[in-house]
Formats: C-alpha cells, structure tokens, sequence
C-alpha cells in the first residue's frame, strides 16, 4: 500500500469512528453536544496518532468539525483558541531564536562549554547535555537538537576514529542483524557502535527534553497547558510561576539522565578527550568575535528574559512602589499613570516577548523574510487543541470522560494518583508526538480536579491545576521511540545510533522517571504550589 492510499485509508477509519461515536445513544449524563466534542476529538487524536495529516493540519479540522457538528453556532468562537495569546508567545520565541541562530549565538556557548568543561569523557558529555538543556529553555528544543547534533557528531569525530564513527552510521543504517554484548552491566554494540557514542547523542536528545520543561517557551506541552489553564479555568500562570515549577525538575531529572547514561548505561571508554576540547577551542576561534549586530541580538534576548522574570516578582515590589506604578508594571484592576482603570501590565510577559520583535528589527538585527522562517505548524496545532479543550469544557464532555474512565482511583494514596497520571501520560507520549498527547490529555486531567478534591484534600480548582501540571510534565519524559519527541527523532535520524539503543536505555529511565518525577511532583505539591499557585 502506497503512503497516499495509507492515508485515504486511515482517513476514512477516523471517518467512521467520528461517524460511529457521534451516532450511538447518548450515555447518561453527556449531552449530544458533549459527545459530538468526543466524537471531534477522537477524529483529531486518530489523525495525530497515525499521522496521516500533518498535526498542524489535523489541528484545522477541529473548529470545523466542532462548527459543523453543532458544538458551536459561531465559527467565531470554535476559531478563537486560534487567537490565544500563548501563540503570540511562542511566535516570539520562535522569532528570538532564529536571531540567535542568525548571529552563531548559541554555536557559540556550545563551544565554549565544551572547551571548558570536556576535560574528561564524562564531562564532556556532561558539558552538550548542560548547554543543550539551558538553550531548550529558551529556544524550541526541536531547534536546540538540531543545532547541537552535529556539533555531538563533530566532537565524536575527534574523540574516535573518523572512520569508526562512519562505519557505525553506515551499521546503523543497514545492519538488521547486530548483536548486543554485556560487558560489566553495560551494553555496546559488537564492532559497530562505542558507548561515548551513544551517550553522547542519547544525552543531546534526553537534554533537550528535559531542558525544555524549565520555562513556558521551552516546548510545546507547556504552552499548551497554559493557554488550556487560561481558556478552560481562567487561570494564567506566569513566566515566574512556571519557572519556579520546570526548574527544580530540570535540576534534579538532567543530573540524573547523565549519571545513568555515563555511569550505569553506556560508560565511556575513551582514554582522552584532549582533541575534542582543542577541536572545540578551535571552532570557537573560527568564529571569531561576536559582531555588533550579533551584541545586539544578545542584548533584546537578554533584556527579554530578563523582563519575563522581572515580570512575575510584582509582589516583591509593591511595598516600594505606589499602587499606580505597580498597576501600570504589573497590571491590576487600580488606576494607572496613563490615567485609565485596569492593565495587564507593561511587564506581562506576552506583551514583552511581542515588543522583542520590532526590537530586533529597530536595531537592524533581522529582516522580515528571516522573522517569518519559523514553525508555523505547532503554532497551529496550539489553537487547534486549545479550541479542541474548549469545545469538550463548554459541553461538559472532559467532565463526563473523567468521572467515567478514572472514578475507580478514587480515594486511593495521592502518590499512586500521581504516579498512574505520569505512568499514563508517559505511555501515550511514546505513541505520538507530546504535543499531541498534551492537547488531548490535558483537558481531561484539568476535569479530574472534581473527582478528586476530596482524595487530594483540595479544592476543585487546585486539583485540576495540580494534575494538569504534573500531566504535561510528564509529556516531556518519553524517551523510548522517535516519533515521542522531536529531539528523539532528530538524534535517531541523524544515522549514529540505532533504534534499540533509544528503545532499551528509554524503557529503562522511563520506567525510573515515572518513580523520580512522581516524587518530585509530591514534594513541589506539598512544599512549594500551595504557596504560589493557589
């Protein structure tokens, strides 16, 4: 079967279970608009899953069907998760990085983390998964892979024989037959792959995973979630929130991938580094000195991430500052200086990161055909799943879903409901893309907030906050197959490793993960939300 027949055939099953679901008798206590929104999201999950739309084309069909179906009467109102202003958000990161990568600006760090710190195998190693993670937080962790994996291929190239390093690419394209030895607990490749290998390019990819949990820009899941949170609860979280939420489990998960890569999984066995780092230096010479629009561009990124900080510590600020200057900086419903009533703020970080853009133009950094060249499509798939949440909110369907399909956790310990989301959320992720997964999975975890306030001693509010958080987290651990994440796919694609390397290293920290994050996720609900987000 050709692809376009595949996908005429998958189309027409995700036809019929539409058809088939939309059909039967309404169950008892979901309205026929309620199981109209099921039936579009069984339509959009099936096409995300398979794939035979693109995701971002799939994510169109939502206000189509939810129009066409009844769900809504107004197309208007089935567009407008289109408008939401966490796609502006993100449409100014995705702006931001591609002046960075314009100017060398984050070639450059990596250079000079592993000229610095890659003074042995495992620092080495150490010292792509540090600056892979910290550019994920504020670049798309799609564009981090891409840039940093032939950076791991180029510093592999120096560590080991250039020609060992190409036949084990042309091994990891062809051989259907390799064999896997054991060597003291560690697993390599007879003759075809070393473990620096694939430590290295499995730590790019799990870095930049992880590293994108950290902020609200770092990937997608996130921004998801919180236009979700906006559109479904009318709550926002703000850059600092979610800050002070994705960097503790930055700090604690990344430590832990690389100790398990380079100590446990893969040991490296490489003797000496030492050509790699001088490798490095000289690529960073290469280079040469960061020109004056370049300082720029350093300068509106820095400006603006330090705004968005700035932007979420209004608290800390208001016993210095009359409440009309602290309404006009940090928004309120008082009076501000330009003499009217309520503002969102000069700080809010939306408006920050849209001001960037003309910023970068102003100072003669980017021209508009460069500002364009972004990923148009996971803008898309935002408003898609965001009026896809709307849709099964407003019919009360996620509720319905909810009660039906987890009501039999209730009242069990908080650890084994945290872990089961996790463990669910994770498994889902490894099916299909984590942006996907998000926007299916996310309104539902925000409906479980009343089936189970009373096992979590919350309100209905707090809980759904709590396990929507935890959820999306979650979506960003999937770390067996290439079609979980996209660094997952860049890093396999890139022909240095084969797919049971991915597989059972991803088996293994998805399995630990489940474990860690579920402890974390329990501790940061104990200790520190309560105190920030309700």
């Amino acid at each position: 079967m050709s692809r376009s027949q595949r996908r005429i055939a998958q189309f027409f099953v995700a036809i019929l279970g539409t058809v088939l679901i939309a059909a039967v008798p309404s169950p008892a206590g979901l309205s026929a608009t309620g199981q109209y929104a099921i039936a579009t999201m069984f339509f959009a999950g099936f096409l995300w899953v398979t794939g035979a739309l693109p995701l971002a084309v799939t994510a169109l069909t939502i206000p189509v069907l939810l129009t066409g179906t009844g769900v809504y009467d107004d197309m208007d109102v089935a567009l407008s998760g289109f408008a939401d202003h966490l796609i502006f958000l993100f449409l100014a990161g995705f702006m931001l990085a591609n002046a960075i990568q314009k100017y060398n600006i984050d070639r450059r760090i990596a250079l000079y983390a592993m000229a610095t710190m890659g003074s042995s195998p495992r620092r080495l190693i150490l010292a792509v998964m540090l600056v892979t993670a910290g550019l994920s937080m504020w670049v798309s962790n799609t564009a981090t892979t891409a840039m940093m994996t032939p950076i791991a291929v180029g510093v592999l190239a120096q560590v080991l024989d250039r020609d060992e390093l190409a036949s084990a690419q042309q091994a990891a394209a062809h051989s259907t037959d390799a064999k896997t030895a054991s060597d003291g607990g560690t697993a390599e490749a007879v003759d075809e792959f070393t473990n620096i290998q694939i430590g290295m390019l499995l730590g790019t990819a799990y870095a930049a995973s992880v590293g994108g949990v950290g902020t609200i820009i770092g990937t997608p899941p996130n921004a998801i979630l919180v236009g979700q949170l906006n559109a479904v609860l009318d709550y926002e979280i703000g850059f600092v929130d979610w800050f002070l939420i994705g960097l503790p489990v930055v700090v604690v998960t990344l430590p832990l991938v690389w100790f398990l890569l380079t100590y446990v999984l893969y040991p490296p066995r490489v003797p000496d580094v030492a050509e790699a780092r001088v490798a490095a230096r000289a690529e960073l010479e290469e280079e040469g000195a960061l020109g004056s629009r370049g300082k720029r561009v350093a300068a509106i990124f820095a400006v603006t991430a330090g705004l968005w900080v700035l932007g979420g510590l209004g608290e800390f600020f208001e016993p210095y500052l009359s409440s009309v200057w602290l309404t006009t900086l940090f928004g309120g419903d008082g009076m501000t200086v330009f003499g009217v009533e309520g503002h969102q703020g000069l700080l809010y970080y939306v408006l920050v990161g849209v001001a960037a853009v003309p910023a970068l133009v102003l100072a003669d950094t980017m021209e508009w055909d460069e500002l364009v060249d972004i990923d148009w499509g996971t803008l898309l798939l935002f408003g898609g799943g965001i009026s896809l949440a709307n849709g099964l909110a407003d019919t009360g369907a996620t509720e319905w879903i909810a009660e039906t399909f987890f009501g039999g956790l209730v009242g069990a310990p908080i650890v084994l409901v945290i872990g089961s989301v996790i463990l669910l959320v994770i498994f889902l992720t490894e099916m299909t893309s984590n942006a996907a997964t998000t926007s299916i999975i996310v309104p539902i975890l925000i409906s479980l907030g009343s089936v189970f306030s009373a096992t979590l001693g919350l309100t209905d509010f707090s809980t759904a906050l709590f396990l929507a958080v935890a959820g999306t987290i979650a979506a960003s651990f999937a770390f067996a197959l290439p079609v979980a994440t996209p660094p997952n796919a860049i890093v396999f694609g890139s022909g240095y490793l084969k797919q049971r390397h991915m597989l059972r290293t991803g088996l293994i920290l998805n399995g630990i993960m489940t474990a860690v994050l579920t402890a974390i996720i329990w501790l940061l609900f104990t200790f520190v939300w309560p105190h920030m987000l309700w």
